[in-house]
């Protein structure tokens, strides 16, 4: 299956607000990441932005380096029109997570809501934990939300892999440290319950990459 295409087409047919993932606001992320009192200058990665309003907090909040990517230009050309003059102040990034090519030691914070839960093999997983360990700064920080167990095993006809807390933390390994986090049940445009793990790590000093 080509994963690009399939966004692509999610993207062209919904409007935004009747995605599966849609919120009006990522209450909970935003809370998190003003709680880390990071410079303006912070350089933030939103990986799997899409068309959430996330950036558009962030910019309202001050921060000066966000960059999001996506694997669907489609919900990027969306978030850009949305922003207007604001889309200036963004590196929009299309591509793949797991391949694109991401400065070393470059992000203060990398955030992901519900991107990682769609990478089932061990490869993928891997190739996602490698650009991850390379891109995120030591002691940078990193915000993922998942399915946990209870969700559906399924998210816009895609599987998923579903996390607990200790499977998160066996999953990205020894170089991040668990902070916090909780779960928090979504609810989508069409009624259906989703039930999210949210976990904040930091990122080990002692990590080599």
């Amino acid at each position: 299956m080509n994963r690009k295409h399939h966004w692509d087409q999610v993207y062209a047919s919904k409007e935004p607000d009747r995605l599966g993932w849609y919120k009006p606001r990522l209450q909970t992320s935003i809370s998190w990441i003003s709680e880390l009192n990071l410079d303006a200058d912070a350089a933030i990665m939103d990986v799997g932005g899409g068309t959430s309003t996330l950036v558009d907090d962030l910019l309202d909040a001050g921060c000066r380096s966000i960059t999001v990517l996506d694997l669907s230009e489609n919900a990027l050309t969306l978030t850009r029109e949305r922003l207007g003059a604001n889309a200036a102040s963004v590196r929009w990034l299309p591509g793949d997570v797991t391949a694109v090519e991401l400065p070393d030691h470059a992000y203060e914070l990398w955030h992901d809501r519900a991107v990682y839960h769609f990478l089932t093999t061990s490869e993928q997983q891997q190739m996602y934990r490698d650009k991850l360990l390379r891109a995120l700064k030591p002691d940078g920080h990193l915000i993922i939300a998942c399915f946990a167990p209870e969700a559906p095993p399924k998210c816009s006809g895609l599987p998923v892999q579903r996390y607990s807390r200790e499977d998160m933390e066996e999953s990205l390994g020894a170089e991040f440290e668990l902070e916090r986090h909780h779960k928090e049940m979504h609810i989508t445009p069409a009624g259906v319950e989703q039930m999210y793990l949210y976990c904040q790590f930091r990122k080990t000093t002692s990590t080599v990459c």
